[in-house]
């Protein structure tokens, strides 16, 4: 997937390929226990705990927006035009981040953080866009950014009934997931020939429910302003999911159409003034995921299997580049980065597993999960369609764990296994084929083309000093979850461990040497899947083990599956529209208000200032990560320090929400989303709002750094004025 490693939704996912293999291993059960309440000497019992209202978030959809609430909540009644103006003026910005159009002609905002690879794109010889910034002085200085789009959300149709009569065609769980993949697919098609939008068909409440989004995709996007990473990465990792924060996380792009720029009749207006404590504020963006409809069986297993093991993983990555880099200080910028991502997704893991390991809020999700199956029990009809799905998804959940260990330890992923293997796996791939009629064989193992194969399979470059520290974690990862009497892993090491293990293997490897191979390889299909090489016996010797645990796999998450559909259909019918459905990077309007909180003995203010930002910057001596460009050192007189730079608000945001726009009651822009708090990591699976924050630029902070400190009238004026200025005056 493209730009990846330069975003924070992207980094908190980064991992998710592993997470499906990592979540498979024995768990233990949460008991009812008595805990101690924040610290003090009352003892609290949990069986007093109950769910909240908005356990399940309020990440509403514009399918089914909470009208009633809103006017109850804050005395506001959104017309079906404020929404739909709403609604069209947010984007998805590629596949990772939010945005929205903030004028008329086209402009778009998102975080910097968002944009960081875009600018890297544009970047030209000897320039240093991403440490020095950019701003585009005229419209013909705005850069084209090869590759980036925008997509905006135009048209949404429920299509419920058609899934459903689909997937109620097949007799097993396997056929109806193969029946509900076959139909999402067939509409997608049709609709989008007719129609000539991307369709995209969205599974809501677990498939309770079924929306056809239609987007409008914009594929001509040019850069306007990014400021320099000082000032949009301002504190680094080191300060990520905290708060008070001084990021001015902001970057600016402008969507154009047949070469000019875009005319829109939907964007948001800005606030010069921007929100006030207090004040009700909503977030529009795209959340990435969320797990908080998962029954109490799943999430136990979540808490006690996938994220322990994906922290290992994490763990162990870190290691690794940390390693690398210690090594090989040369490839400090080539691999740096990527490290930050993987210490982005260790801190974010680590608060969701604590979230779920806090007795209160799992208690919570019990309470919950009670009440709904009381909800079923007591209705004959919905006891009978639904009442036993609990206990099957537990039964999926158990049969996972009795075969996790294995599984995890003989699964490949190029992102945990050493090159070694998945060389090994083509290797035994070509001897099959060559075992073969060559009229039976694939196109590139027939003929000319099978030199052309095989020539190809050793890659003529290694990165030899990050596959031997991986290829050590891998050896590792096997002997603790096999064990070391088992006999590939014995066999494969010759009864070694560490980097003896490593030195062994790959001393005796003919896959480290092209020349060895092709050798082999001339004599015969035989000659290499009897050879001695040591990856390529494990993928031989443990292949039918590891076809075996993938099938069984699959056939028990095509249940679970199947299973969870049914309960979203049951969550539907009992609570309707009144609960959000889980995120799914599909756009949503979350409400909340502008407001500080209690932390580490004393309060979070609502906003901080850029006095703050030079308070750090002097009490860390000016040393990365919280030095400040030259510009910035000394700011010019007409520069308000006591401006809002960042602010907080109760809003439900998580990994994608980046780069949404927060909005007032006017539609109008009062900050740029950008990240949450670290209390509020628990979030993939409950919502509070006593301490979870969500944390944002705010507009005026973002206007007076724009125009007085930059002199980036061009950009000011349009974002005031909501309409482009031609030609630019500015000073810079």
């Amino acid at each position: 997937m493209k730009k990846t490693n330069n975003t924070r939704f992207l980094n908190f996912f980064a991992v998710a390929i592993f997470l499906f293999i990592a979540g498979c291993s024995s768990t233990g059960q949460m008991q009812k226990e008595k805990v101690s309440a924040q610290g003090n000497e009352s003892w609290l019992n949990l069986d007093t705990v109950k769910a909240g209202k908005f356990d399940t978030g309020k990440m509403w959809t514009f399918d089914y927006p909470p009208k009633a609430y809103f006017e109850k909540e804050y005395n506001f009644d959104p017309s079906d035009k404020w929404l739909d103006n709403v609604r069209m003026s947010a984007l998805r910005f590629a596949n990772y981040c939010s945005a929205s159009f903030v004028s008329a002609d086209g402009l778009v905002m998102t975080n910097h953080h968002c944009g960081r690879e875009s600018v890297a794109e544009v970047t030209k010889k000897g320039e240093d866009l991403f440490d020095n910034g950019f701003y585009a002085k005229t419209l013909a200085d705005e850069r084209p950014v090869p590759g980036l789009y925008v997509d905006q959300l135009v048209m949404i149709k429920d299509i419920t009934s058609d899934i459903q009569s689909a997937i109620d065609s097949g007799k097993t769980p396997e056929e109806k997931v193969a029946n509900e993949k076959r139909a999402i697919s067939e509409i997608e098609k049709k609709e989008g020939d007719a129609t000539k939008l991307r369709m995209q068909v969205v599974k809501l409440f677990n498939g309770g429910k079924y929306s056809l989004y239609g987007y409008k995709r914009y594929t001509d996007v040019r850069l306007v302003f990014s400021p320099e990473a000082s000032l949009g990465y301002f504190g680094g990792d080191n300060d990520n999911f905290t708060y008070p924060r001084y990021d001015l996380d902001c970057n600016f792009f402008r969507v154009y159409e047949n070469g000019k720029p875009l005319k829109t009749e939907h964007y948001f207006h800005w606030s010069p003034q921007g929100a006030e404590p207090g004040e009700p504020v909503f977030v529009v963006g795209n959340p990435g995921h969320t797990d908080r409809l998962k029954t109490v069986s799943q999430l136990e297993y979540m808490r006690d299997i996938q994220y322990p093991r994906t922290l290992d993983l994490l763990d162990e990555l870190i290691n690794v580049y940390s390693k690398v880099i210690e090594e090989h200080p040369e490839r400090k910028a080539e691999l740096q980065n990527r490290l930050f991502g993987f210490s982005n997704s260790q801190k974010a893991y680590t608060g969701m597993l604590k979230g779920l390991r806090d007795p209160i809020l799992m208690q919570k999700k019990i309470d919950f999960e009670k009440n709904f199956k009381e909800a079923v029990h007591s209705n004959p009809k919905l006891e009978a369609k639904y009442g036993d799905l609990w206990n099957k998804i537990a039964g999926t959940q158990n049969d996972l764990r009795k075969i996790s260990d294995k599984f995890f330890a003989l699964s490949l992923n190029p992102f945990l296994s050493s090159k070694y293997f998945i060389i090994a796996e083509q290797a035994v791939k070509l001897a099959n084929e060559m075992k073969l009629p060559e009229d039976k064989r694939s196109e590139q193992y027939k003929g000319s083309e099978l030199d052309s194969t095989i020539n190809e399979i050793i890659p003529a470059e290694m990165d030899t000093a990050m596959d031997r520290e991986m290829l050590k974690d891998q050896i590792d990862r096997m002997i603790r979850y096999l064990g070391t009497s088992d006999v590939n892993v014995k066999e494969m090491t010759a009864g070694r461990r560490g980097y003896e293990a490593v030195d062994y293997m790959l001393g005796n490897s003919i896959l480290t040497s092209s020349s060895k191979f092709k050798e082999i390889a001339k004599q015969g299909a035989d000659a290499i899947l009897n050879s001695s090489d040591p990856f390529i016996y494990f993928i031989v010797h443990s292949k039918d083990t590891r076809d075996e645990l993938t099938k069984k796999v699959n056939s028990i998450t095509s249940d679970e599956s199947t299973y969870s559909q049914e309960l979203g259909k049951a969550l539907f019918d009992v609570y309707g529209t009144s609960i959000p459905p889980d995120a799914t990077f599909t756009l949503r309007i979350s409400d909340g208000v502008v407001k500080g909180y209690p932390y580490n003995g004393t309060i979070a203010p609502p906003f901080t200032t850029f006095y703050g930002l030079y308070n750090r910057y002097y009490s860390f001596d000016k040393k990365y990560p919280y030095d400040l460009p030259k510009e910035w050192q000394n700011p010019p007189a007409d520069f308000k320090l006591e401006t809002p730079m960042d602010f907080v608000s109760t809003n439900d945001i998580i990994g994608g929400n980046s780069g949404s726009p927060v909005i007032n009651e006017k539609a109008q822009i009062v900050g740029l989303a950008f990240d949450g708090n670290i209390e509020s990591l628990p979030g993939n699976f409950i919502f509070t709002t006593e301490t979870n924050r969500t944390v944002a630029v705010h507009s005026a902070g973002m206007l007076e750094a724009i125009k007085d400190l930059y002199k980036a009238t061009r950009l000011s004026d349009e974002l005031k004025t909501g309409k482009m200025v031609e030609e630019s005056t500015d000073s810079k």
